[in-house]
């Protein structure tokens, strides 16, 4: 049984490795996990997620048990307290003119800590406004500042392939998107076309990538100019997936090379 099990902490927290033990886990299982400081709870990762890798820091903690009834009633219960949380935190902001934006708010399983997500231009002192909510709430408090990617993932939603966000479904880290991948799929290098809901380069492009470099290692380049079958022209479209290449050999001719075999 591998005991290197991928949970998502609580809605929002981060990806981590636990010690499955001698439990038998399914991926999108709720279990109880150890923290560090008392237990939280999360969601087994399929596992076929391991593939996009995890930097690994420190002993790894175990996973209690898988969540009983007694332990779905108490996250219910600290779901339903949120909100009057949220709503404290965001006039605690407004009192300390902090220029932030609150996300989301959870508590970890056992109480022990309350987590606050935000947003911002820059880095900010939220020092003050931590020791008002600490004496508020009387517990841990804990400020993080994510970006527009990370507040999508939290918010979800679907992608313009009508399937559920990447970062939702089984994204565990961002990587860098460039728009040189756009450029090297061919893609119109319109914003709206190939931006996802958080306003950023698709995930998509990232992971797409080294398949279309793969597919057009051996194509010619659009715009170059090459010998066909029919004489010389210059190439006006590539097409990676299907290894196609349309070439205007003269002005309003037009041929099309497949490049699944090879050409002179």
């Amino acid at each position: 049984m591998d005991d290197k099990i991928y949970v998502k902490l609580r809605e929002a927290g981060p990806v981590n490795y636990f010690k499955g033990g001698q439990l038998a886990l399914k991926g999108g299982e709720l279990v109880i996990v150890e923290a560090e400081r008392g237990a939280d709870y999360g969601y087994v990762l399929p596992k076929d997620c391991k593939h996009l890798g995890e930097k690994l820091e420190g002993p790894l903690r175990k996973i209690i048990r898988i969540a009983t009834p007694a332990d779905l009633e108490q996250i219910k219960k600290n779901r339903a307290s949120i909100k009057g949380v949220s709503d404290t935190c965001v006039k605690k902001i407004a009192e300390h003119k902090l220029d932030m934006n609150l996300v989301d708010s959870e508590y970890s399983f056992d109480c022990s800590k309350l987590i606050f997500y935000f947003t911002a231009e820059g880095r900010i002192d939220f020092r003050e406004l931590v020791k008002d909510l600490a004496k508020i709430f009387k517990t841990r408090i804990e400020l993080r500042q994510i970006g527009v990617r990370d507040e999508a993932k939290i918010f979800g939603g679907y992608g313009s392939c009508g399937r559920e966000l990447c970062c939702i479904k089984f994204l565990k880290e961002f990587e860098p998107v460039t728009i040189r991948m756009a450029k090297d799929q061919s893609l119109p290098l319109n914003p709206p076309k190939i931006s996802g809901l958080c306003g950023r380069l698709m995930c998509c492009l990232g992971y797409e990538h080294c398949t279309y470099k793969e597919l057009t290692k051996d194509l010619p380049k659009e715009g170059e100019r090459i010998t066909t079958p029919e004489g010389k022209g210059k190439v006006v479209s590539v097409n990676a997936l299907k290894r196609k290449v349309t070439v205007e050999i003269e002005k309003g001719k037009y041929i099309e090379l497949d490049y699944k075999q090879k050409h002179g």
